[in-house]
């Protein structure tokens, strides 16, 4: 630690212009490392857990560049969240109650054209949201629709009735 000091400042927030932009150059690709290593599921469909990891991943990043947390210390911290994370992720592959713990589970808003209004309610969902969800599906009505589901990561999914 003490032969990248003079490089990076000290990690009291008296850092010099160019030592920030040192850690910047070191933070960046220390950054893009953290994201490959969660993989891209981290930013793609986003559930709780993803959320929760990309903020903590963004903090921790920025923290260390300002120098308000220690700069090793915050690249570890980071790391050990970063790994957590994939590690879960990759437990979530193979234990379904993993999964359903960390992503949650797929709601039935509407089955057969009948709106499950209890099931609307205990998930916040009104009916702009699941008449917006229908209409982004190309469903004008929950009649048109055999199943709206509010998927694990805020996407509401439709299969549409056949056609009569």
């Amino acid at each position: 630690m003490e032969i990248l000091r003079p490089l990076i400042g000290p990690d009291t927030g008296g850092a010099a212009v160019w030592q920030l932009c040192a850690r910047a150059l070191i933070l960046l690709p220390f950054g893009l490392l953290c994201i490959r290593i969660a993989g891209r599921r981290t930013f793609s469909q986003m559930a709780p857990l993803d959320i929760v990891v990309a903020i903590v991943i963004g903090s921790n990043l920025s923290r260390c560049m300002t120098g308000k947390a220690p700069f090793v210390g915050g690249l570890a911290a980071t790391l050990v969240v970063v790994v957590l994370h994939r590690l879960l992720a990759m437990a979530s592959l193979r234990w379904g109650a993993v999964a359903a713990l960390i992503k949650g589970a797929p709601v039935v808003l509407v089955r057969n054209g009948e709106v499950d209004d209890q099931a609307m309610t205990r998930h916040g969902i009104g009916r702009a949201d699941l008449d917006e969800g229908l209409r982004l599906e190309q469903a004008e009505t929950p009649a048109d629709a055999r199943l709206a589901t509010l998927e694990a990561g805020g996407k509401i999914s439709v299969v549409k009735s056949e056609p009569r």
